[in-house]
C-alpha cells in the first residue's frame, strides 16, 4: 500500500543532475578534440614592423637595422661631474649645533649637502666659499670647503 518515496520532485533533480553531467562531459571531449587540432604552433603570435601584434611571421625584407646603443631607457644620462675641480658657491644653511649645511653652487644653482668634518676654514650663512665634490651615500657632497 505504501506509494514510492520518490516524489516528482526528487525525480525531476536527478534528471537535471544527469544532464548537466553529460553537458560536462560533450564539452570536456570537444576542448580535448579542438586541442589536439591546435597544438603549440597555432598559439604563436608575431609583432610586425610597425610593432602591431599579427598571426603571420613579418617579412625578412622590411626588417630595419637599428643600433642599440641609441635607445635610451629611462632618464637622461647626466654629464661627469669631475670631482676634484674646485667649484665656487654661497653656503645657503648651516646648523652650527649639528654640524652640517648646504652650499648653492654659483655656476649651475646646485645646492650640495656639507658636514662640519668637511671644512678648512671656519664659516658662516651666506659667506662665498670654494670647494670640491665627492659622491656620497645620498649624492654628491662638498669636501675641502674654504673661505674665497
Amino acid at each position: 500500500m505504501a506509494g514510492s518515496q520518490e516524489t516528482y520532485n526528487k525525480r525531476d533533480q536527478e534528471k537535471k543532475r544527469l544532464k548537466k553531467r553529460l553537458d560536462k562531459q560533450k564539452k570536456f571531449a570537444e576542448r580535448k578534440a579542438n586541442a589536439q587540432e591546435k597544438g603549440p604552433d597555432n598559439m604563436i603570435a608575431y609583432v610586425d614592423e610597425n610593432g602591431q601584434i599579427c598571426d603571420t611571421p613579418p617579412n625578412p625584407a622590411n626588417r630595419k637595422k637599428i643600433d642599440a646603443g641609441s635607445i635610451e631607457i629611462g632618464v637622461q644620462k647626466r654629464e661627469v661631474i669631475e670631482a676634484n675641480a674646485i667649484r665656487k658657491g654661497k653656503i645657503e644653511f648651516y646648523n652650527t649645533s649639528k654640524g652640517f649645511g648646504f652650499i648653492k653652487e654659483l655656476d649651475t644653482q646646485e645646492k650640495y649637502f656639507f658636514h662640519v668634518n668637511g671644512l678648512i676654514d671656519e664659516v658662516k650663512e651666506s659667506d662665498s666659499v670654494t670647494f670640491e665634490l665627492e659622491r656620497g651615500v645620498k649624492g654628491m657632497n662638498a669636501v675641502r670647503v674654504k673661505k674665497g
